[in-house]
């Protein structure tokens, strides 16, 4: 009789347990995008906290639309005060903003789900931010991102098409990697 019980509890683990196993292989930031390679989602949006650092700033209310932007890189990093890995992030995509600042990159947080006042509350607290922070009414930019939540970010490369897209606080490495991967310039046809 206890042959049988073990043999309905085996029975029962074996596919748990690997089913649990195989859940180990996977990395939970690696939410898929269909955007890589795919040009980037038309956006316009209007700027609420203009940034500090003087090459970057836009004026409150001042539009920014991603297709005006051809031949520079782009990074769009979705935020929220609420967010505590974006407090993480923060200071590598500060930093990494200044240093860039002088090269074709420009860099935008686009507010998730959150209020204009918590936001610029959250950019004093971190004590400023040197690049402008967007509106985004509705969550629709977010929703044309296929965002799933923040922080999320996308790199798109000089010729509007999204390169790549990070889940999680990025840091000052993975940024310059990336970045300095898109300022490359391209490879002749036919050189290998």
């Amino acid at each position: 009789m206890n042959w049988k019980r073990a043999a309905i509890a085996a029975g029962v683990a074996l596919p748990i347990i690997g089913l649990l196993a195989f859940g180990m292989t996977r990395d939970p930031k690696d939410i898929p995008s269909p955007l890589p390679g795919n040009p980037a989602p038309s956006v316009e949006l209007a700027t609420f906290a203009p940034g500090d650092e003087p090459v970057l700033v836009r004026a409150a209310g001042t539009p920014v639309r991603l297709s005006a932007m051809r031949d520079t890189v782009v990074v769009v990093n979705f935020f929220a005060s609420w967010c505590m890995p974006c407090r993480v992030e923060h200071p590598a995509l500060s930093a990494i903003a200044r240093r860039y600042a002088d090269r074709p990159v420009r860099f935008f947080g686009v507010l998730y789900n959150d209020t204009e006042a918590n936001a610029r509350r959250w950019i004093d607290m971190m004590g400023g931010q040197p690049y402008p922070a967007l509106a985004d009414p509705g969550a629709r930019t977010a929703i044309d991102f296929g965002v799933y939540g923040v922080p999320e970010t996308f790199f798109v490369g000089r010729d509007g098409r999204v390169a790549s897209k990070f889940t999680g606080p990025l840091t000052e490495a993975v940024l310059t990697q990336k970045l300095d991967s898109l300022l490359a310039p391209a490879a002749p046809k036919g050189a290998e």
